[in-house]
């Protein structure tokens, strides 16, 4: 019936989607409205009022496009948005993480200084005076993520060295012979630790303990790859589905391979594509 095709045409003439997808839903709907003219003809109604009773029925020409063209631009809509999601969160946690290892490398080398110059006061000198103990504590407090400055003489390790076999046994056991401790910003959703960082020479051993956020800065990146991973994969198994190549094949293949599996997919189509035509 020449009317019924010239309105399921008119319908679907500017839904921009897949075109094999089109198709079937176009001939599903011709199906549907030749079903309902066959059941108002056996009613008794002629042919043309039956086409005109299903399409009226159906829906308006103009309403029906407008549902149509909604429909289709709504899964583009979300497919795209899915994608910048996921190119965002993956940008977001990776910048995320390059911020916090480029703060803690700043750190690490800033505490370096600060033993260093501990150990420049320390110098030739066989107690730590008051006013040493002074000028350590400016240093530590200087920065923001020392809490703790424990300061050993070695020639104590000398005199005990029937009781310990090393500077770093007698770190565990023995009592600082200067001790400076204190409290540093360290809230529990960043997830902080806290790690000695021992040094020492001929006269002194200096063990700082400092705030690390390495396990944060870990999981920022390690939540921001599942979820850009979860996303992508999303958004591949949605185009694949409007292909008509979606199977359980590709959804793994996006899964576990991400982009590379995405190329892999898209050069399999254009290879099924060229081999079609020619």
């Amino acid at each position: 019936m020449k009317q019924i095709e010239a309105f399921v045409d008119l319908v679907y003439q500017n839904a921009g989607g897949n075109k094999k997808e089109i198709q079937e839903l176009k001939v599903e709907m011709k199906s549907h409205l030749l079903e309902a003219v066959h059941e108002l003809k056996l009613e008794g109604k002629s042919e043309e009022e039956a086409i005109n009773i299903a399409i009226e029925r159906f829906g308006g020409e103009k309403e029906i496009r407008s549902v149509v063209g909604q429909l289709f631009k709504a899964q583009k809509t979300f497919a795209k948005w899915v994608l910048y999601l996921a190119v965002t969160i993956l940008v977001f946690s990776s910048t995320v993480f390059g911020i916090i290892w480029e703060t803690e490398e700043q750190n690490s080398h800033e505490n370096s200084i600060v033993a260093t110059n501990i150990f420049n006061i320390l110098e030739n000198k066989e107690t730590v005076s008051d006013d040493m103990k002074d000028e350590i504590v400016k240093l530590v407090d200087s920065t923001d993520q020392i809490s703790k400055v424990q300061i050993y003489n070695v020639r104590d390790v000398e005199r005990e060295a029937e009781n310990f076999a090393s500077i770093f046994e007698y770190v565990k056991k023995a009592k600082p012979n200067y001790q400076y401790e204190r409290t540093v910003w360290s809230p529990e959703w960043l997830l902080v630790d806290f790690f000695p960082y021992g040094n020492g020479d001929a006269e002194w051993y200096v063990e700082m303990e400092t705030r690390h956020i390495d396990s944060f800065m870990t999981l920022v990146l390690l939540v921001g790859v599942a979820l850009y991973a979860a996303l992508f994969t999303i958004w591949a198994t949605v185009n694949a589905y409007h292909h008509k190549r979606l199977n359980i094949g590709w959804i793994i293949a996006f899964t576990l391979l991400n982009i590379v599996g995405y190329l892999v997919y898209k050069l399999v189509g254009k290879t099924g594509l060229s081999r079609t035509n020619s």
